[in-house]
């Protein structure tokens, strides 16, 4: 007897099972397509996110339950993960088993959260027809990318937005539309494709029509960027920075000795960047691996500020930040029973003035699950004791504000804004800072604890759309690589090889305009998951209306 055997299953005839068979090809090509269109397989490449929806439709819009539907759809969703994100796993030898563990889960995990996608299709097609709700699928989709922007399982990685970094032409309408409306126009020339692939199938003459609208809107969108990067105007104030790249290992970062020693080779990389007239220097995430503002560093505080006024340069970092609050605690703080005491520790950026010894702060708001965060820890304390990452960096409070640093040049204000590692993923969080008025964007990270697999590339390259989306320079400061100067056409015009200890002294130019996106980043997605919650809602009803015979 066969346990759990569904009940009143239909089995399949040998030929729909064939059929089954040929699907599931079908769905794991999709997946594959989406998977290799991202970093760090090269530019031609990223033109299959343009059809690798194509093979999904072909399955999923037969499908006639929601199951059947989801089961179809966790497959290309699964390997669309497998594919793309398979390096958070780290797998190297020094790679902490909790962070191999967090990688496998995600992989199976995030497929699931995809499937609200799927489902509020299948749903729209109990209100609309069956080839009216396809239309509506991208709508679907950016309502689930911005779900995986919010709640403490955050992780927006597979925004279809960020496998078009590469395509400069295509993604200058960024500006306007962002990472977001970038998905929803890449979904809508796969449908138009689809629906013209399947019109040439069933020996319809209208398939011309979907390809030339497809084709149609893809050259429109060119172009456009065509147009804005061409009439690039590139006279203004430009700021000498000099980015630091020490190439510390980061499961050792004592292998130089002790503080002194890694302090000595910041000075000596910034040296170098203050000679070729650098003025404003950066240094990694987590520059340091201490509290040094806690008190407990002063002569290290003192020896940065010697050398800071002795060269008349300024310093922004990353660094660890303990704060005590003496009055009015963020909910998140901790409490010292010894100290009695509540206090906070950031994953920071700091800026460090010469003549001036005010601190700016910011304490970095996106922090990664589990890496960096335990999820909901806050109204589930006792997770923190469960889940922690071996490194120990498990236990980062949030940051409270998107603080604008200001940086005094001869007499001049430059606002910066300062994004910590992951938070140059979230498509609509930059905007903040350029929003208070940021005239360029500097992100300090360290993605050395993945090796040479594709992370470190992928992450670099979706800075490039923040870029454009808002028109600013984005200065990129990573411990072992990638560091650049990014333009605001999302072109890189300087970066450094991966795990070269080294530095670079760039010309940042200085931007006030405002976009579009950066005025009103969240219009596609909130209108996506407003109709799609309505689709939701109906289905509610139309459900309680057949239950209760209303």
């Amino acid at each position: 007897m066969k346990l759990f055997k569904r009940k009143n299953r239909v089995e399949l005839s040998a030929k729909e099972k064939e059929i089954r068979k040929k699907e599931r090809y079908l769905l794991i090509l999709s997946g594959i397509l989406f998977g290799i269109s991202f970093t760090p397989f090269p530019f031609p490449f990223t033109l299959f996110l343009f059809i690798a929806f194509v093979p999904y439709f072909f399955v999923i819009t037969k499908r006639q339950s929601l199951a059947d539907v989801n089961t179809a759809s966790y497959l290309t969703f699964f390997v669309m993960s497998v594919t793309t994100i398979y390096w958070v796993g780290s797998w190297q030898s020094k790679a902490d088993p909790f962070l191999m563990l967090s990688g496998v889960v995600l992989a199976f995990f995030l497929p699931c959260v995809m499937l609200i996608n799927s489902s509020l299709y299948y749903l729209s097609r109990k209100v609309f027809k069956k080839d009216l709700s396809l239309y509506f699928f991208p709508m679907f989709w950016v309502t689930g990318e911005y779900i995986l922007t919010l709640t403490d399982l955050k992780f927006p990685w597979l925004t279809i937005g960020h496998g078009l970094a590469k395509f400069t032409s295509f993604i200058q309408i960024a500006d306007i539309v962002g990472a977001f409306g970038l998905s929803f126009i890449v979904l809508w020339i796969n449908i138009f494709i689809f629906k013209g692939l399947k019109q040439f199938k069933d020996k319809s003459s209208s398939g011309v029509i979907n390809l030339s609208v497809a084709a149609g809107i893809f050259v429109l969108i060119i172009i456009y960027g065509i147009v804005k990067i061409s009439s690039s105007d590139e006279i203004g104030k430009k700021i000498k920075v000099g980015i630091i790249q020490p190439n510390l290992d980061p499961w050792n970062k004592w292998e130089l000795g002790g503080l002194d020693q890694i302090l000595d080779n910041y000075f000596e990389l910034s040296q170098k960047c203050v000679d070729e007239g650098a003025k404003l220097i950066i240094w990694p995430e987590t520059a340091l691996p201490v509290y040094l503002l806690s008190g407990a560093y002063e002569n290290e505080v003192d020896t940065i500020y010697s050398f800071l006024n002795a060269n008349k340069v300024s310093l922004l970092t990353g660094m660890p930040d303990f704060r005590i609050f003496n009055t009015d605690p963020p909910k998140s703080a901790k409490y010292s029973e010894t100290g009695k005491y509540f206090y906070g520790t950031y994953n920071s950026i700091l800026l460090l003035q010469y003549d001036s010894f005010e601190v700016q702060r910011y304490g970095k708001i996106h922090l990664v699950p589990l890496g960096e965060h335990t999820p909901f820890v806050d109204q589930l304390p006792f997770l923190g004791d469960l889940l922690k990452w071996g490194v120990g960096i498990s236990g980062w409070n949030i940051g409270q504000d998107t603080t604008v640093f200001n940086y005094f040049d001869n007499g001049d204000t430059v606002k910066i804004g300062g994004l910590v590692c992951y938070e140059s993923v979230f498509p609509a969080f930059p905007n903040y800072f350029v929003d208070r008025g940021a005239e360029f964007l500097a992100v300090v990270t360290n993605d050395s604890w993945y090796g040479k697999l594709s992370g470190p590339y992928q992450h670099k390259e979706f800075a490039d759309l923040r870029a454009v989306e808002n028109r600013r320079a984005v200065v990129r400061c990573a411990n072992g690589g990638i560091s650049c100067l990014i333009n605001k056409f999302g072109i890189t015009e300087v970066e450094t090889e991966m795990f070269t200890r080294t530095y670079l002294v760039v010309d940042v130019p200085l931007n006030d305009e405002k976009t579009f996106y950066t005025k009103y980043p969240l219009i596609i997605p909130v209108l996506s998951s407003a109709f799609g919650l309505w689709i939701f809602g109906i289905n509610i009803l139309m459900w309680m209306k057949k239950k209760f015979n209303l």
